[in-house]
């Protein structure tokens, strides 16, 4: 055996040594990741079966409350008078019709008999009940009278349309769906009609919620057919299985999620294939190579230190771009949601009037429109990033522009609850690429809806003013006149004004970076993505301009954007702008 000599220089045998403990460190680093990593996949395997029980639950109680329980209580209602037990007969249960589509319907039988239950004050003896249908034993309506006599005054919420409850193993697994009925004057719960039915006659409504569209969407699923990927099963609140969907899965990825109080606690459960994170845009964790530790042990102490200063670089950035994402993801999940509800409803036609199918349409533009918004600034940031962004300045009525963009924000503004005011001198002109601007003033006021409160005011302002001086909105501006004839120069300031909680001094610079949010993401209560304020100054900064913010006396913030080589344009006889005649834009309140 050969022995290598040591190395003739202390220090060279030092670094190789800390090369060594950097590299072990490093590979334990990397296992710790992979750990991690490992755990971070069950996590997110755990939300996607999450997602899949919500997602179910949701269309679940659609189908019951609007296609099974409202059609049979409104059958009863509508051909029983009264809820007195002496009141006209019930009628005996009918089928169900569903329309599967606008061609084909299903008739179900779903009811067993169909009940009427007085509760005039006394003890159960005076609860008068009536059933139609087939016959219930004695033992059966006597569990039927103390129950929903208990259930209907101490459980009903006066904002339900119906409860359901289920009866225990003894009572031969029936599902009670009932409606009360109280007093007009006092308020007191004087009676109950419903109907009882088997759970197995659920099967069809929990199979069109199963099978309507896929439970989780295509993009995290490869496009794999979902019978092989989710199953669903729904007990009731004894354990016992009301539904279960053809195939079952033995698998330790899973999920629950109640239907609520008003659905009798029934319980979905959706469970994962095993193969799923295979099946999935889940990939499994990174192996280690052995080159790369022996790449690490040839390397120089310098190339080990700006490994690390990389990595902790790459660190900052991967938490930069974690919060961003978190952010976007929080911003398009609401408006998406509010889409897809509305859409559905239009396309199930469950619309009662013209006036609803309207709202709903204009729900669904209003929550379109903050989507364009958001992907509008994410291209931005994109471009400013990659330095691909330009700007095409052109002569633009700065006035007309700001009243064009407020026009446009006033229904995004009335679903905050929020009244938009304008303080806008007309005829203010400057070099301006009109799409920069209109983002620009979009972000501010975006910003200015997310932080004010209810019921505020959010004050838009254009005004023209000489370098380093302006005017507070609200007032007269001063005349520039001179400003024409190049005595001074002249800068184009839009302003935007709320009544939020405002800015701290030492802040005020801060907020305009990339990324910033005064409350961090997991506290704040307000989404979004650290870049509306980013773009603004790059934007401004492009046109040669500045922006900043101040405090100004109606509490709040103002946000000030400063547009250079700005002039007023000259006006006609009948006072209107010779560039622009149709800008006639006043200071006014938009409501």
């Amino acid at each position: 055996m050969r022995i290598l000599p040591m190395p003739s220089s202390p220090m060279v045998f030092v670094l190789l040594l800390l090369t060594l403990a950097l590299t072990g460190v490093i590979t334990y680093q990397a296992q710790d990741a992979v750990r991690s990593y490992r755990r971070t996949t069950e996590r997110v395997l755990a939300d996607y079966a999450d997602l899949a029980a919500s997602e179910f639950v949701r269309r679940a109680q659609i189908e019951l409350e609007f296609e099974a329980f409202e059609p049979g209580l409104r059958a009863i209602e509508e051909n029983a008078a009264g809820t007195a037990a002496a009141a006209t007969p019930l009628p005996p249960p009918k089928p169900i019709v569903v329309w599967i589509d606008p061609v084909t319907r299903l008739s179900i039988d779903l009811v067993r008999y169909n009940f009427r239950l007085g509760l005039a004050n006394g003890g159960p003896a005076s609860h008068g009940l009536s059933v139609s249908g087939a016959e219930a034993s004695v033992a059966a309506q006597s569990w039927l009278r103390d129950t929903l006599a208990v259930h209907a005054r101490t459980v009903y919420q006066s904002d339900w349309p119906c409860a359901v409850v289920c009866a225990p193993p003894a009572r031969d697994s029936q599902i009670i769906v009932y409606r009360a009925h109280r007093d007009s004057v006092s308020g007191t719960v004087i009676g109950a009609v419903g109907f009882a039915i088997q759970p197995t006659g659920l099967d069809e409504y929990f199979k069109y919620a199963m099978g309507v569209r896929p439970l989780l969407p295509p993009s995290l699923t490869r496009g794999i057919p979902r019978d092989s990927l989710v199953a669903i099963q729904v007990r009731d609140s004894y354990r016992r299985t009301v539904y279960q969907s053809p195939w079952q899965h033995d698998s330790a990825l899973w999920a629950e999620d109640s239907l609520g109080g008003r659905f009798g606690h029934l319980v979905a459960r959706a469970t994962l294939h095993p193969s799923f994170p295979r099946a999935s845009v889940i990939e499994g964790p990174p192996r280690f190579q052995l080159w790369l530790l022996v790449g690490l042990f040839l390397t120089t102490i310098g190339i080990v230190l700006a490994a690390l200063l990389q990595l902790r670089r790459e660190h900052e950035l991967m938490s930069l771009r974690a919060d961003f994402v978190a952010g976007v993801s929080h911003e398009l999940r609401t408006p998406l949601a509010q889409i897809r509800l509305f859409a559905e409803t239009l396309l199930l036609r469950r619309i009662r009037s013209p006036a609803e199918e309207r709202r709903s349409l204009e729900i669904i533009d209003q929550e379109a429109q903050r989507l364009t918004h958001l992907v509008d600034n994410v291209l931005h940031f994109s471009r400013v990033e990659r330095q691909a962004i330009q700007v095409v300045p052109e002569s633009t009525d700065v006035g007309a522009l700001a009243s064009h963009v407020v026009e446009g924000w006033i229904p995004l503004a009335a679903a905050r609850e929020t009244k938009l005011r304008t303080a806008i001198e007309s005829g203010v002109m400057a070099s301006l690429d009109p799409s920069a601007g209109r983002q620009m003033l979009l972000n501010l006021l975006d910003n200015a809806l997310k932080y004010g409160p209810p019921g505020q005011t959010v004050t838009v302002g254009v005004r023209l003013a000489a370098e380093d001086q302006g005017a507070a909105v609200g007032v007269e501006a001063p005349g520039f006149e001179g400003l024409n004839g190049g005595h001074r120069p002249a800068v184009a300031q839009l302003l935007v004004e709320d009544q939020g909680p405002g800015i701290p001094p030492r802040d005020r610079e801060r907020i305009w970076e990339r990324f910033v949010r005064l409350t961090p993401a997991s506290e704040s209560a307000v989404a979004g993505t650290g870049i509306g304020l980013a773009v603004v100054r790059e934007l401004a900064s492009l046109h040669g301009g500045r922006v900043w913010v101040e405090g100004h006396a109606g509490g709040g913030a103002r946000f000030v954007i400063e547009l250079p080589g700005a002039w007023r344009a000259s006006r006609s006889p009948d006072g209107a702008t010779a560039l622009d005649s149709g800008s006639k834009a006043r200071p006014g309140a938009i409501e």
